[in-house]
């Protein structure tokens, strides 16, 4: 019988194109390495300098992250440059500037439009090779590492690791964090610091990669000017312990402050250049990768053993550890450990199927070509070849080794590496004295308060157990609306909204709402001004498919264009709705002249001419651009284990890329257009407005301005008693706002007779005019305080309110759990601060009015 194959033509020759690209290798005269390849699809270049030097080539400073702390430094300036001018000059030229420090290499880079590739050479270069170290920023960025140390030793999940590295290596500096010892960087001075960068931040230790739209001839001039005048220095060996074969296993079991285990089984396997490389990544691919890997249906799925599994390979240049990882309740660790290894033994005697190694192969495929897509991805594949392994072609042969792994070579890697008797094994408990810990979880914040935790990235989790129903509700919430819209692409952010609770790359729209509303559970999407959401909600014991339907819909959407044809064609017609309520109408007309060419001219379902434009393109560029980790927030609130649902949380989190967040819109000082307009149209009835510049929802004068909208209205206001009640000169008359995030509009309006509108303006008038005079009274005061504080109570009943309340106040930097600061607040508020309100706001030269009233009927 043949064996089965994890490797076919079809995937070689997908790949098989990116090794035939020309890729331009050389050594400069002063032994620095240029590496530089052309990419002509878009007009962009990314420059990469890779200094071989990290955590590991520290010698004498072994454990105080002295590669780090000189990463850090190298952006506080030159002998040519100020330290804010780099980063300056890099934003000038359109382009982003950054750097990283692992065990084995530190890499600065640029990526920038092609046209200024010239920029990022001569920036880098006089950073790498002249950076003067000033003696008031070493102090400086001590205390910023410190902290940033600190902040590390708060995360269990890099405590683990940590505790992992010094448990699993005993002599290689692999045991120590890059970051350094907090005790042993403290020690660190400025002459350690210049010692070590003069020592090893020589050319003859850089390598510097460029991929773009550039000229590779022109690219070799401009690297021997910057890089090339620097001469060839003394690059002095350094002897790095290898790791002795463990003759037992290892373990490190610690018990802390935390509520569910986190524990790690790893092995040592060799480094990325061995012939069993390939093997070992395929192997933990089909382990612990994803939610159909084997461990994962072990289990999880099967056993319910764990909360979470994964596997993975790290092999640097020099050897690293094939990892399984993974969270329990308490007192399961031994369980699931001796499971594993159950498991692990089962498969080195059987193998696996054709199925697994198909699937495990082509994730690598895919991985391989996922990081090709950008100049920056490329950049960073031809680097890691050159410093890591020393092969530019690498990647072929490790491809092309993969072609002759099969079922019978993976069982020979569990039996030659995945063995007892060199396990490190290493776990974060509870702590003994915690027994009420399972029951505490629904405690832990209270009946109304959310847990507020800050993931790595930015992303933020808001959690709020509350088992009184058995009913639980997910808001996943992302800044988004006008202000993130491409041009001439209005109403882009509604339809994305829409279309992500449709069609994913996995399952059809019919699909996904038939799985959600079969176990009786909706899926929704919310858009504003400001904001988009998706809202699952869902019984307790339907959190995994909830969370899989989140999962799917956000990283996976498929934004088919038949089902955005049709949602298209639904919100024009919701706007062509809009179009025949006249008071509708007359607010989007108010909109636009108000706001101009200011984002919050339309609101989120934009205009039709422009949503019908909307092409899948537009939404995947919106959905990449507002999809980045610290523009989310997630929110959980209902029926739910803390403990068994975070790290799923946390899992989800983490996937959000880390890219910038998209830019806020500009603050709006008052209307575009201001005095006075008149819309004529074939109704019956006019509308009046004036609309006024107004505080944002971030503002100072947000919750003066809550009373001011709620003084205005409702059937007990003094405006509506004198103009409907007593004058009946209107059929409805209220305030109302549009809330920018930073800008807003407060408007007052009513439906009247026309030959009412001018009565019905100069009781505005005169309304506005009783506040800033000081004639409003308590009671009236106290009606909207008593009514605000009530409406609120009422509002956030139900954990779907809760949800996107708490969301909303956290993505606007905002207060999360407010409650009794909100009533605290209200009840600040006086008549003198209305007053003042309506001096700072609400005045004649900065009002907007528009009156939409009947045009002459045609005769018959």
């Amino acid at each position: 019988m043949a064996k089965p194959s994890s490797l076919t033509s079809g995937d070689l020759a997908l790949l098989r194109p990116f090794w035939e690209e020309p890729v331009a290798r050389e050594e400069l005269p002063n032994g620095a390495t240029l590496i530089v390849r052309r990419d002509r699809s878009a007009p962009l270049a990314s420059v990469q300098v890779w200094v071989k030097t990290g955590s590991v080539h520290e010698d004498t400073l072994q454990g105080s992250g002295v590669s780090h702390y000189l990463e850090h430094l190298l952006f506080k300036g030159t002998e040519r440059r100020a330290g804010r001018e780099i980063s300056a000059t890099v934003q000038a030229h359109g382009g982003n500037i950054n750097a990283y420090t692992t065990f084995d290499r530190t890499v600065y880079y640029i990526d920038l439009p092609s046209e200024h590739v010239s920029v990022a050479v001569d920036l880098l270069a006089d950073m790498v090779l002249h950076s003067t170290l000033p003696a008031d920023e070493v102090e400086r960025e001590k205390d910023v590492i410190l902290r940033e140390i600190d902040m590390v030793q708060d995360d269990p999940d890099q405590r683990l690791g940590q505790t992992l590295f010094a448990t699993a290596f005993r002599a290689h500096p692999y045991r120590f964090p890059v970051i350094g010892h907090r005790e042993v960087f403290s020690s660190l001075t400025r002459e350690d610091l210049l010692g070590y960068y003069r020592a090893r931040y020589v050319p003859n230790n850089l390598v510097i990669v460029v991929v773009g739209d550039v000229d590779p001839a022109a690219i070799r001039e401009e690297v021997q000017r910057h890089f090339g005048s620097t001469p060839r220095a003394r690059l002095a060996p350094l002897t790095i312990l290898p790791e002795p074969v463990a003759l037992g296993p290892r373990h490190d079991h610690r018990y802390e402050e935390v509520e569910v285990i986190r524990a790690d089984l790893s092995w040592p396997i060799p480094g990325l250049g061995h012939p069993d490389a390939p093997g070992l990544d395929l192997l933990a691919m089909i382990l612990g990768s994803g939610d159909s890997s084997i461990l994962w249906s072990e289990l999880r799925e099967k056993s319910r053993l764990v909360h979470s599994i994964d596997a993975s390979c790290w092999n640097p240049g020099m050897g690293g550890l094939l990892s399984i990882s993974f969270t329990c309740d308490a007192g399961g660790r031994e369980r699931a450990t001796a499971k594993i290894l159950e498991v692990l033994q089962a498969l080195g005697k059987k193998g696996f199927t054709r199925a697994r190694l198909r699937k495990a192969m082509r994730q690598l495929v895919v991985g391989e070509i996922n990081a090709r897509k950008t100049m920056a991805g490329q950049a960073s594949r031809l680097g890691a070849a050159e410093v890591v392994v020393g092969d530019l072609s690498f990647t072929r042969s490790y491809f092309e080794s993969l072609a002759g792994v099969d079922s019978a070579a993976l069982a020979r890697l569990i039996q030659t590496y995945l063995i007892p008797r060199t396990l490190t094994s290493v776990s974060l408990n509870p702590t003994a004295d915690r027994p009420e810990a399972s029951a505490g979880d629904l405690k832990v914040v209270g009946a109304a308060d959310f847990e507020e935790i800050l993931l790595p990235g930015g992303a933020r989790l808001l959690l709020r157990p509350d088992p009184r129903l058995p009913n639980l509700h997910l808001r996943f919430v992302l800044r988004a609306g006008p202000a993130q819209e491409a041009p001439g692409r209005r109403g882009s952010s509604a339809l994305l909204a829409t279309l992500l609770t449709k069609d994913t790359q996995r399952r059809s729209a019919a699909e996904v709402a038939r799985r959600i509303e079969e176990v009786g559970g909706s899926f929704s999407a919310f858009t504003g001004n400001n904001a988009l959401a998706l809202a699952l909600e869902v019984l307790p014991s339907d959190t995994t498919l909830a969370l899989e339907t989140l999962s799917d819909a956000v990283f996976h959407p498929a934004f088919r264009a038949d089902t955005l044809a049709r949602e298209r064609d639904a919100q024009i017609a919701d706007l062509k709705l809009d179009e025949d309520d006249v008071v509708s109408h007359g607010r989007k007309l108010l909109r636009q002249r108000f706001f101009g060419a200011h984002p919050l001219a339309y609101d989120a379902f934009g205009a039709a001419a422009e949503v019908a434009a909307v092409t899948p393109a537009d939404l995947r560029a919106l959905h990449a651009r507002v999809l980045t980790a610290n523009n989310a927030v997630l929110a959980v609130s209902g029926d739910f284990s803390r403990s068994r649902l975070l790290p799923a949380l946390r899992r989800f989190l983490a996937r959000l890329p880390k890219t910038k967040a998209p830019a806020a819109a500009p603050r709006l000082a008052g209307p575009v257009e201001p005095g006075a307009w008149e819309e004529l149209q074939p109704r019956n009835q006019a509308v009046v407005y004036q609309a006024f510049p107004g505080p944002g929802a971030t503002s100072s004068d947000r919750v003066v301005a809550d009373v001011m909208d709620e003084f205005f209205s409702g059937m007990s206001s003094g405006l509506f008693e004198r103009v409907r009640e007593e004058k009946g000169l209107a059929y409805f008359v209220r305030s109302s706002r549009i809330l920018g995030l930073d800008s807003g509009m407060f408007y007052l309006y009513a439906g009247t007779a026309p030959d009412h509108v001018a009565a019905v303006l100069a009781e505005f008038k005169a309304e506005i005019q009783r506040v800033a005079t000081g004639g409003a009274k308590l009671e009236e005061l106290r009606r909207c305080q008593t009514r605000l504080k009530a409406a609120r109570r009422q509002a956030l009943q139900t954990n779907a309110s809760r949800a996107l309340h708490a969301s909303l106040q956290c993505l606007y930097g905002l207060t999360v759990n407010d409650a009794h600061e909100m009533d605290r607040a209200l009840d600040a508020v006086t008549l003198a601060d209305l007053a003042a309100f309506a001096h700072r706001y609400l005045l004649a030269d900065r009002c907007l009015q528009l009156v939409v009233r009947p045009a002459a009927k045609s005769k018959a």
